[in-house]
């Protein structure tokens, strides 16, 4: 706990920059669904390519509020979810975008596991969770954008390599935390952890979440961290600890 004190405490005036996304790159994709209208979220970006956009956590949450429990809706926020964990410098995102629009179960699995998230039983979310072209990442990225509870509650986080290494980095791994093997009791042990180190710190679980993506593992320095990373969910299937 000392040394993730002193990782918070140097990055406490940090904050998650929003996400740049280009609207041209991902149309084809999504108009054979006619989902390209998502495109349309966030706000125009003032640095890259013209016609370049940007996507906050800020605009996925107020997504959220307004899709209601229309499966078109549900399918939209997906939509943004993949395009907030993309950005600009994952080509596989509108690809694998695609093959899960293009998947049979998509309306039910996303209904259940919003279900799942929403009633706090994210072990039930985790092993419902099937869709061609999205692992852990993204789909714990779909949990956290789905989960409306208080702030009492422990919310959904997102998992991907990144959060991993940085907490092996800290002595802390899933499997040792859970006793089991089973990833749907390590994600659910993951994400109590989480709220409850955020708690004693005073900071907020998805603060932190975000902090130790952007370090990547570097959590022996007191200074902050100055690399710039990539947009949440790039990193997706090692290490698995």
């Amino acid at each position: 706990m000392d040394r993730l004190r002193r990782l918070v405490d140097a990055n406490a005036r940090r904050s998650q920059a929003a996400v740049r996304f280009r609207p041209n790159t991902w149309h084809p994709w999504l108009e054979p669904f006619e989902a390209g209208h998502v495109l349309d979220i966030g706000k125009e970006s003032t640095s890259g390519r013209r016609g370049d956009r940007e996507l906050g956590r800020d605009d996925v949450t107020a997504l959220r509020s307004q899709v209601g429990d229309d499966p078109a809706g549900l399918r939209d926020l997906f939509v943004a979810v993949m395009i907030w964990g993309s950005g600009t410098t994952n080509g596989r995102g509108p690809r694998h975008t695609y093959a899960a629009l293009s998947d049979a179960r998509l309306e039910d699995v996303l209904r259940t596991t919003r279900a799942s998230v929403r009633s706090g039983d994210l072990k039930s979310a985790y092993g419902q969770f099937t869709l061609d072209g999205v692992q852990r990442s993204f789909f714990t990225k779909w949990f956290a954008a789905v989960d409306d509870r208080g702030l009492g509650a422990d919310r959904a986080l997102i998992l991907d390599a990144r959060v991993f290494r940085s907490l092996n980095a800290l002595g802390w791994t899933s499997r040792g935390a859970a006793g089991v093997s089973h990833w749907p009791t390590r994600y659910a042990a993951y994400v109590s952890a989480m709220h409850g180190w955020a708690r004693e710190l005073g900071v907020t679980a998805e603060w932190l979440e975000w902090l130790l993506f952007d370090v990547n593992g570097r959590v022996h320095g007191d200074a902050p961290s100055t690399r710039k990373a990539p947009p949440m969910g790039q990193a997706m299937d090692a290490p698995s600890r």
